[in-house]
């Protein structure tokens, strides 16, 4: 389409109509007769089931007529129709030769999609310095996505030295054009202090301008403003609204945190049936907290039956994705053969792999394990150091009963080492205490 006749989609759009009959009839009647832009007018018309039947095959056939007479629209709309699949299969080869085409014509639109192309290596080889060439072509075009995609590249390194401040001046580009995706990256930007001063009030500034656009991972994070109360008084139940909205579009970490409120009834009422079914959905979607969360709900039977063989399940896919709760719970599914046979050996490797991520439930089940030589080697020297760690871990995290019984158990294994593991844990449990409670 033509400038003019995407502004005025745009305008019709807002205002829920499409395009006039007697527009399309003229469109249909300069294509016939030749007319690229026509035929391109036409093509955008049937691929959006704009005044006509939604029709992706019939969209590409007059994308291919308007493109083989050298029209940079079209054959940019050809190059994303064989990207996508629409109409076509999906050829990612010929996706990134009609996209040249397009781009020798200088379309920004194609020299965007053509950095897409490179960076994700899909149709050409994957080349992050040949993807910044193409973002920044268009970018100097001011296509907002290529902004966008700039500064990304200048925030992770890739294709480009790592640069905070010139991302964070690319992406305000794209933000002045209203770009949802540069705005949440901006607020990413002033919540990490990355290229710009930490700012928490101006993150959820920008968080809500991409929320209200629909921008899931915006909706999102902004649910963890008000859930933390960073940038906004603290307010659960407006929280759980904007992770409902973000979850709704299928975002994995919003239902595992709006699972999380259900099941504690922060900001909802609580219900673990509700809490559970939130879970199973980020689960299935790959989520490793959800997935962790979902084999505990099926061991202890909330919200769901109790089924230990799912809990097992479950925790397993945690675990193999390095989720140490998981790991740990999965240790103890094995020690205790609870939906699986009983392994003390591969219980002991489980809890070896939270061990490695410092988890102190972990660290105390090996004290255990190697005291008593279940699944492992008898060792009371290995277990106070394990038990000794474990104590470390529950003072840091305030639990200080459970690091004096690492204490105890230290004592009670009477090692060479044991008296003075003992000591140092209860003179590190007591300062971790002192700190915790002085005055301001």
């Amino acid at each position: 389409m033509t400038r003019w006749t995407r502004a005025l989609t745009r305008c019709f759009a807002l205002l829920g109509i499409s395009w006039p009959d007697a527009v399309v009839q003229r469109w249909c009647k300069a294509a016939e007769q030749g007319d690229a832009d026509a035929q391109f007018n036409l093509g955008a018309a049937y691929r959006e089931g704009d005044g006509v039947p939604k029709d992706a095959a019939e969209a590409v056939r007059w994308y291919r007529l308007a493109a083989e007479q050298g029209h940079a629209g079209a054959q940019g709309s050809l190059g994303v129709a064989y990207q996508n699949g629409e109409g076509v299969p999906r050829d990612p080869a010929e996706a990134v030769r009609w996209t040249r085409k397009a781009v020798e014509q200088g379309d920004a639109n194609a020299q965007y999609n053509l950095g897409v192309a490179y960076d994700n290596g899909d149709g050409v080889p994957k080349e992050a310095a040949e993807a910044v060439r193409w973002y920044r072509l268009a970018a100097e075009q001011r296509h907002a996505g290529a902004q966008d995609s700039l500064g990304v590249a200048y925030h992770d390194g890739e294709g480009v030295p790592r640069d905070p401040v010139e991302a964070v001046r690319w992406t305000r580009k794209a933000v002045e054009q209203g770009d949802a995706n540069a705005q949440n990256n901006l607020g990413l930007a002033c919540t990490k202090g990355e290229g710009i001063p930490r700012d928490a009030s101006g993150a959820v500034r920008w968080f809500r301008m991409a929320a209200e656009q629909g921008h899931a991972n915006a909706q999102y994070n902004l649910g963890v403003a008000y859930d933390k109360g960073e940038g906004v008084p603290q307010d659960p139940a407006e929280a759980a609204r904007w992770y409902r909205m973000a979850a709704e579009q299928g975002h994995a970490s919003a239902q595992y945190n709006l699972g999380n409120a259900y099941r504690y009834g922060k900001g909802v009422p609580q219900d673990p049936a509700e809490a559970a079914r939130r879970w199973r959905k980020a689960a299935e979607r790959g989520h490793a907290s959800a997935q962790g969360n979902l084999g505990l709900a099926y061991h202890n039977g909330e919200g769901v039956p109790k089924d230990l063989a799912q809990a097992v399940r479950w925790s397993r896919l945690a675990a193999e994705q390095g989720n140490a709760i998981a790991q740990s719970n999965l240790g103890l599914a094995y020690l205790n053969g609870e939906g699986v046979p009983k392994d003390p050996t591969e219980a002991a490797k489980w809890w070896h792999k939270a061990a490695e991520q410092s988890l102190p439930e972990a660290l105390q089940a090996l004290g255990d394990a190697y005291a008593k030589g279940v699944g492992v080697k008898r060792d009371r020297e290995a277990a106070a150091g394990w038990y000794y760690r474990a104590g470390l871990g529950c003072a840091t995290h305030g639990q200080r009963d459970k690091a004096l019984a690492c204490v105890e158990r230290i004592r009670e294994l009477q090692t060479a080492s044991s008296g003075r593991l003992a000591d140092e844990l209860a003179a590190a449990v007591s300062g971790s205490s002192s700190r915790q409670t002085r005055p301001n």
